[in-house]
């Protein structure tokens, strides 16, 4: 790897010299060195900015970006010392690990730390306050830690601990579980390089704070979570729920469910919903679930009937022509992982879960099938998988070499993020000059369209998107060009004066 890393250095340079002095800058800014910190010995690794370095970084277990240190740090043990040398033999390391780097574990002042559990931490936003979420496993001593820090509460959406997002309270999660767990803190770290600061105007918002959710009616949410989980609901329409019932109580400000009435959710929808602006799908979303609610669980009925409901929009579905779709795949020629993703998306037309859910077993390519498994709805499909697709899986395959599913991330056997997808979506549309907002369901619109428009069939196409309804399929007959462009303007008839 390290041969690869130094043509960086050897392309601007056309003499000896200039060689000797690339070579020369290479080694004296790649430096490792021990890191003590509250929770733990870490391996401090300083090197200029190149994604291949940092992506071998990343498959280090418990590697994190620092951004105060500006350095990643590593979990310090003999292990992953062993791992840096013959990842970069030329790394220059600090007398404190110089002894590990002598190939002399005995005498070295790092001891190797003991096998320990793993706690993640992620983060999200609700009603616009930043949470981080602790997941601590099913370990009895690690849940029982979880439960012991200062401002952790369970949310059965998220299957995990919500605690506010602040810096004090990352350092109170680190020390807690210090010398019982490693705690996984790189989608917080991550996040934060991505995504730079940017100061924004301060902007006058109607929105009124909400106040935290009580006891009471936090463990009613908790049962109700519990029987949508036992009706095999998805898991976003669980978090819906629970979001738009949580934000509900906490507007009525902790009202008693029992007292609850049909005043109540008029009142919300019109002075929160509407007055605030949120849309058509989310005013529905939550009169749904106060609604399942009150009949499961409070085993009572709120006249739904009387609240004011959005018109549903008929938007026409968004599609991109063929050219475009050429340009936006070509655009990936440098990544074969990349075209491989986008390809089979528009060349199967795959939802963004369907496509990251994907396992190796579900490619038949013998019978040119791929086999997407409950998707939508709970329910399973075939897609067509066209010769060209099929030698493009291979080759990828031949040099990724996935383990479990499909597409991976950064660790095998590790679904590839949706986040990440996004980004190259994002990438792509910029490199092949499309001045259109696409997203990844685009791809899914374009390939209906296009089949359509080659003479498939409705009812083919129906099955092989998985459309519980003809009508959802009979959309894309709006925006399909086969008749349309066929139609003449009675305005070329006009015998207008030159």
């Amino acid at each position: 790897m390290v041969d690869n890393l130094m043509l960086t250095y050897h392309t601007p340079f056309h003499n000896f010299a200039s060689i000797i002095v690339g070579l020369i800058i290479y080694f004296l800014i790649m430096k490792a060195s021990k890191i003590i910190e509250d929770n733990g010995s870490f391996i401090s690794l300083v090197f200029p900015y190149d994604n291949r370095i940092i992506s071998k970084v990343r498959s280090f277990d418990g590697a994190y970006w620092n951004r105060a240190a500006k350095a990643w740090y590593i979990p310090n043990n003999e292990k992953i010392l062993k791992e840096l040398e013959h990842s970069f033999p030329d790394l220059e390391f600090d007398d404190s690990l110089k002894t590990f780097s002598q190939g002399n574990p005995h005498n070295s002042p790092v001891e190797p730390l003991p096998e320990r559990k793993t706690v993640v931490i992620t983060k999200t936003k609700i009603d616009k306050i930043r949470y981080l979420i602790i997941k601590p496993g099913t370990d009895e001593t690690i849940v029982s830690i979880t439960k012991s820090i200062e401002g952790a509460r369970y949310d059965p959406s998220r299957e995990g601990w919500l605690i506010k997002n602040k810096s004090e309270n990352l350092r109170l999660i680190f020390k807690a579980f210090k010398g019982f767990a490693w705690v996984d803190a790189n989608a917080v770290f991550e996040e934060a390089i991505i995504q730079p600061k940017v100061q924004k105007k301060s902007v006058p918002s109607s929105r009124v704070s909400l106040p935290e959710l009580n006891e009471e009616n936090a463990k009613k949410l908790v049962i109700f979570s519990d029987w949508i989980k036992s009706t095999r609901y998805s898991s976003s329409t669980l978090k819906t729920y629970t979001d738009s019932l949580r934000t509900f109580f906490r507007y009525l400000n902790n009202k008693p469910t029992g007292e609850i009435t049909n005043q109540d959710l008029i009142d919300f929808n019109n002075l929160y919903i509407l007055k605030n602006g949120y849309s058509a799908s989310f005013q529905n979303q939550v009169i749904n679930a106060i609604k399942l609610f009150f009949k499961k669980m409070e085993q009572r009925k709120l006249d739904i009937e009387n609240i004011q409901r959005p018109r549903r929009e008929k938007k026409l579905p968004n599609v991109l022509s063929r050219q475009e779709v050429e340009r936006l795949i070509n655009a990936t020629s440098d990544n074969i992982k990349n075209r491989a993703m986008l390809s089979l998306i528009y060349s199967c037309g795959l939802r963004r879960g369907e496509l990251l859910n994907l396992k190796l077993t579900d490619v038949d390519s013998d019978r040119g099938l791929l086999i997407i498994r409950n998707a939508k709805g709970k329910k399973d499909r075939v897609c067509p998988l066209s010769v060209k697709t099929i030698v493009l899986l291979r080759n990828y395959y031949k040099k990724e070499r996935p383990v479990t599913f499909l597409f991976e991330g950064w660790k095998a056997g590790l679904k590839y993020s949706p986040r990440s997808l996004e980004e190259v979506m994002k990438k792509c549309v910029k490199l092949a000059a499309i001045n259109k907002p696409v997203t990844l369901h685009w791809l899914r619109h374009s390939y209906a369209t296009h089949l359509l428009e080659s003479g498939t069939d409705l009812r083919t196409i129906q099955e092989v998107l998985g459309h519980k309804s003809s009508k959802t399929t009979e959309q894309y007959t709006h925006v399909s060009t086969r008749l349309i462009q066929q139609i003449r303007s009675p305005f070329d008839d006009l015998k207008l004066d030159e």
